[in-house]
């Protein structure tokens, strides 16, 4: 028995025995039970100390991120491990956005120790032992576009594309304090020849009808091909009504009636 299984004591040892022998990432109470012989008032005890001491990590009332060994210290999952069980849990679709993504895509140098997450299941903030998540349910219809890779110890990150992070700042500025700092990061990244055609079809698949737009009115400010811009322009409906170009300042400015737009830069 090794310095770390002594200090655990014999229930504890077991846990971890069981739960590497059956290689379990996560368990739920009910399940130790039969395994350990155990009843259910010991086998919350023992959750709730593993859990509070940091050797597991609580996921949801019930439901426990258990490492791959016994930890040196305090445990501490990854941010995609933990949102990927946690969703799993939930059977949810979900994708990391806003200013999680901005500093993904270095679009801003701001870091943030929040990850923020569109999904079709939670709402509100969790904090998943030392991490912290805001999770913003949206329609199934407004997941899409996104981006992943497989981290180290065998996690999916799933981000917004660039493109649909690049319309979400437009879309959600008020959430996400997007405009007018959006604009620039779309003028630089069509500079470095990255495709329009992506961030058209993800405002027509993802945006609202004041995103259009805006997207639509910088696009044709930056010359872009006629053929998106009338894709843009086809899916708005008619109005009169003017909404500004940057909605935090005074609606004082040029009208441009094409776009349905006060330009008060």
């Amino acid at each position: 028995m090794n310095s770390q299984s002594q200090k655990l004591g014999d229930l504890a040892t077991r846990f971890f025995a069981y739960a590497q022998l059956r290689q379990k990432e996560t368990v739920r109470t009910g399940e130790l039970q039969e395994e350990l012989a155990i009843s259910p008032a010991r086998e919350r005890d023992l959750l709730r100390r593993l859990a509070r001491s940091g050797w597991i990590v609580r996921l949801r009332r019930g439901l426990y991120l258990v490492p791959p060994s016994i930890p040196a210290g305090r445990y501490s999952p990854g941010v995609y491990l933990a949102l990927q069980k946690l969703m799993e849990d939930r059977e949810g679709t979900y994708q990391i956005c806003g200013p999680s993504a901005f500093s993904h895509y270095r679009l801003s140098e701001q870091v943030t120790n929040i990850t923020y997450v569109y999904n079709n299941r939670i709402s509100g903030e969790r904090i998943i032992g030392s991490l912290r998540y805001v999770l913003i349910k949206v329609a199934d219809q407004r997941l899409g576009a996104i981006s992943s890779f497989t981290t180290p110890d065998g996690a999916r990150a799933v981000y917004s594309s660039k493109a649909r992070t690049l319309m979400d700042a437009v879309y959600d500025w008020s959430r996400f304090n997007g405009l007018p700092r959006a604009y620039d990061w779309i003028r630089g990244s069509l500079s470095m020849g990255e495709c329009v055609g992506e961030l058209v079809e993800a405002t027509l698949s993802f945006g609202n009808q004041a995103s259009t737009r805006r997207i639509g009115y910088l696009l044709d400010t930056l010359e872009q091909p006629k053929s998106l811009l009338k894709k843009l322009k086809s899916s708005l409906n008619p109005t009169r009504a003017l909404i500004p170009w940057i909605p935090t300042k005074p609606q004082r400015g040029r009208i441009n009636r094409e776009w349905g737009l006060i330009i008060n830069d």
